[in-house]
Order: structure tokens, then C-alpha cells, then sequence
């Protein structure tokens, strides 16, 4: 009854918000092409156009895939003249992301 009991009380600390947010990181890495971006970003900061370049992406399927990753505060960016620089935002995302990683590699 115990071990019941504390899923009870668990279950009431997931808010609304807090299930909206964790379903909405595990969409962001359920996509492969931005499991790719954040990864890069995990190693250095990147342009569009290096992240393009660097993952063989059209420039514009980038931007799409970054707006959804900022939109969920994973990455972040700095402007620097009319570039914009990004690097990632969140390093829980990023362990979970580099964990899932090791863990795909092992077997």
C-alpha cells in the first residue's frame, strides 16, 4: 500500500504544465534530424548555415527545426552582426540526450 500510496502523491505533483513541457522534450527528441542538430550544438556553436553545411540540411529545414528547439528553450542563440549563433540551452536535455546515445551504442 505504501508503494501506492507515494505513485499517488507523485501523480499529483505532475502538473498540467510539467506534462506539457517533458511530452513536448520528447517529441523534440524523437526527430531525428533534431536528435542531429542538438548533438552538433552539445560539441560547439553553429550558424544555420554551419549546421547546414555540417549536417548536409537545407538552410530553411534548420531554421524550422531551430525555432521548435527554442521554442522549448534547447538551444539558445547570440547575434553577432546579422549572423545568429546557437548553442544549446538546457544541459538536463543534453545528458538525457548524450545518456540515450551511450546507451544506443552499447548494444
Amino acid at each position: 500500500m505504501d508503494e501506492f500510496n507515494h505513485t499517488q502523491s507523485v501523480d499529483k505533483e505532475l502538473d498540467e504544465e510539467t506534462l506539457f513541457i517533458v511530452s513536448q522534450t520528447f517529441k523534440a527528441l524523437s526527430d531525428p534530424t533534431r536528435i542531429r542538430i542538438l548533438y552538433l550544438l552539445s560539441q560547439k556553436e553553429c550558424s544555420v548555415s554551419e549546421i547546414a553545411e555540417e549536417l548536409s540540411l537545407g538552410q530553411s529545414a534548420v531554421s524550422h527545426q531551430l525555432r521548435f528547439l527554442k521554442n522549448l528553450r534547447l538551444v539558445k542563440y547570440r547575434r553577432a552582426g546579422t549572423t545568429l549563433y546557437y548553442s544549446n540551452d538546457d544541459e538536463h536535455v543534453m545528458n538525457i540526450l548524450k545518456q540515450t546515445i551511450d546507451h544506443a551504442r552499447h548494444h
